[in-house]
């Protein structure tokens, strides 16, 4: 059984509650939802943490609070911190959210530590063996995210590429990543690109998602039961992560992702009882 290696961003997420999202030029009053750990990365990290993988966690933050707290957090979970490194001069990572009545977001992150470029992550990355799947997402420095994914793809390792929130890559990473994860926004990007994967999975949201001949219907869940969709596509991404790396073929990867996706939005934050 092999791990996962999730390189990522950790933010701290804010969260304000909004009956309606505000449109240019409007000022609306909100209430306060929280402070939570968030950050793609920190989220996919907990979420293959959850479905049972060993998970070590490639990251930057902060020399502050908000850092340590998260890494006590990670550690609390069970996930291996030893790779992630501290900035002497970057705050950790912040996202500002704002979540409307019909459990809606809209995102706004300030990178902080997460966007320094770490040669330390690549070597971790080249790291890895032939039964580990390396688990990327665009939130930290692109620069890193390619030379790591190169270096685990020539130690044997699986890459999953979550281009989240899109970014245009080098043609040869999107090429050696199995899968390429999009959802339908990211997926038009995709397409007006030049850039061709080899393993193209989409997810579109309650509907289900499809990796190439393979796919899943959306599971169903009840107004009443809805928190919202804050970290539902990296609960997906976690568990599509730990899943392959205990050998599990497509169609089982997908329903197991898909599971998690459908279980995330019944809590409030993009992790269950992520409040820092």
């Amino acid at each position: 059984m092999g791990r996962v290696a999730v390189l990522g961003s950790l933010n701290v997420d804010v969260v304000i509650l909004v009956e309606r999202h505000p449109v240019p030029g409007e000022t609306l009053l909100g209430e306060a939802g929280g402070t939570y750990a968030g950050g793609k990365g920190g989220n996919q990290a907990a979420a293959a943490a959850r479905a049972g993988a060993a998970v070590s966690m490639l990251a930057r933050v902060g020399d502050d609070g908000p850092g340590r707290a998260y890494l006590d957090r990670l550690a609390g979970l069970g996930i291996d911190t030893a790779a992630v490194s501290t900035s002497g001069s970057a705050p950790t990572g912040t996202a500002f959210i704002t979540v409307d009545e019909q459990g809606e977001n809209s995102i706004i992150v300030v990178a902080g530590a997460n966007g320094e470029c770490d040669r330390a992550l690549v070597e971790q990355a080249g790291g890895l063996g032939p039964d580990d799947v390396l688990l990327c997402s665009l939130e930290v420095d692109l620069a890193t995210v390619a030379d790591a994914a190169r270096a685990a793809h020539a130690a044997g390792a699986r890459v999953v590429l979550n281009l989240a929130p899109y970014a245009a890559l080098p043609p040869d990473v999107i090429a050696l990543a199995d899968p390429v994860v999009v959802n339908e926004s990211e997926m038009r990007d995709l397409a007006d690109s030049d850039l061709v994967p080899e393993s193209l999975l989409v997810t579109f949201g309650a509907a289900g998602a499809r990796w190439g001949m393979d796919g899943v219907d959306g599971i169903p869940v009840a107004k009443r039961d809805l928190g919202d969709t804050v970290g539902a596509g990296d609960a997906f991404c976690g568990a599509l992560a730990a899943a392959l790396a205990v050998g599990a073929d497509r169609q089982a990867a997908l329903e197991a992702a898909n599971a998690a996706g459908a279980a995330a939005v019944r809590w409030v934050g993009a992790q269950p009882d992520a409040a820092l």
